[in-house]
């Protein structure tokens, strides 16, 4: 496995915005909180709900999915007390639309390439391959999916190295993931991993976590890091949202803590520093 350079930056500002969230509330053994979280945190956040389940006695019940997706099902009225967003953008907006307090950034990720077995290629030869017209390249759906939008980030960053490069990755993109009618992989299976064993994919760009993750499933499957000119950085943040069970704040608090910090970081994401 390639080595990734996550290169943190401070978080004055996160730190900074938690004392805005974790405001003093009695939390008591009987209360549930109602988790909404990205897809990519559903291995992490359910290590860290166990955890912060096992020391406080609350239960955390969470539904998973794409982060643009969730948002749109908070906005229309889906109860939820916490979200947690591959992004920064889909929790803003809840904040802006008054329904949720103070948007934190709580860990960090990358986008990395997921590549078929005995597929040839590195990081240096990527751009080549993603352009060669008979090579399956899949990312997942911009706006339902942050990962879709960081892939269609990566094909802007191409343009500069090869013009072009854009049109063409944006035109042969396969967007397999991240749409309310993508399909569904089996029961219990990555759909990064059932789509690269299936053949749907030769190259799929998504979270550097889920290439990890998919690899456990598909054995002989590659990460391969992006060169430095077409790297992403993805920064995920989580609200509390207004009227939340008052654990909510104590749980994105132990989320925000050394101990879920550490737990994130077990899983591949970033901790912030």
């Amino acid at each position: 496995m390639q080595h990734i350079d996550w290169r943190p930056r401070t978080t004055l500002r996160a730190a900074a915005l938690l004392c805005l969230v974790l405001g003093a509330s009695a939390v008591t053994a009987a209360d549930t909180v109602q988790l909404y979280a990205a897809g990519s945190l559903k291995l992490a956040l359910t290590d860290v709900a166990k955890a912060y389940e096992a020391k406080s006695g609350t239960k955390v019940e969470a539904k998973w999915g794409a982060s643009g997706l969730l948002k749109n099902e908070i906005a229309a009225g889906a109860k939820t007390d916490i979200f947690a967003s591959a992004n920064m953008e889909h929790p803003q907006a809840l904040h802006d639309a008054g329904k949720s307090g103070a948007v934190i950034l709580f860990t960090r990720n990358r986008l990395c390439a997921l590549v078929r077995p005995g597929f040839g290629v590195d990081t240096d030869t990527l751009l080549e391959r993603m352009l060669d017209p008979n090579v399956k390249l899949a990312s997942s759906t911009p706006k339902s999916d942050p990962s879709g939008d960081y892939a269609f980030e990566v094909f802007a960053k191409a343009e500069a190295v090869r013009p072009g490069a854009k049109a063409a990755l944006e035109k042969k993109a396969l967007l397999l993931v991240g749409a309310a009618n993508s399909p569904a992989p089996p029961p219990g299976r990555s759909a990064y991993a059932w789509h690269i064993a299936e053949d749907h994919a030769d190259i799929f760009l998504t979270y550097c976590t889920n290439t990890v993750a998919a690899q456990k499933e598909a054995p002989g499957a590659q990460l391969i890091a992006l060169p430095p000119a077409l790297s992403v950085g993805a920064d995920y943040g989580l609200t509390v949202m207004n009227g939340a069970a008052p654990a909510a704040q104590d749980f994105a608090g132990f989320i925000m803590s050394p101990d879920g910090q550490k737990i994130l970081a077990s899983h591949g994401f970033a901790p912030l520093k």
